[in-house]
């Protein structure tokens, strides 16, 4: 699948999948899907216990989203400089009052 990549024995998301609760897998699938939308920079990366959408090698990462039993939460870094901006989303939300906030972040990144 385009926009993965592994270094050493990285976790692959179908792995990943398995500990995110299922009322909250769809809204996670989402979140992942609109990231990958954004463009070809766009690389997984799949951590412990979450995944971090980076824009090209350079790994500067713009969304790292994290599964919780009621939701997600995901961490948006627009500038090295800036606060991380904190959002929570309920697994009954959609993410589109979201989608430009993550992509004003991947655009911004450098």
């Amino acid at each position: 699948m385009e926009g993965i990549i592994s270094f050493g024995n990285k976790r692959s998301y179908e792995d990943f999948k398995k500990q995110i609760p299922s009322p909250v897998l769809p809204l996670f699938d989402s979140i992942r899907e609109f990231c990958f939308s954004l463009g070809d920079k766009v690389i997984e990366d799949v951590r412990m216990h979450r995944i971090v959408f980076c824009k090209s090698m350079t790994f500067r990462w713009f969304a790292d989203v994290e599964p919780e039993r009621e939701g997600v939460i995901i961490k948006i870094q627009k500038r090295r400089k800036d606060p991380i901006q904190v959002i929570q989303i309920k697994k009954d939300q959609g993410i589109s009052e979201y989608t430009q906030i993550i992509k004003s972040a991947f655009e911004e990144i450098h």
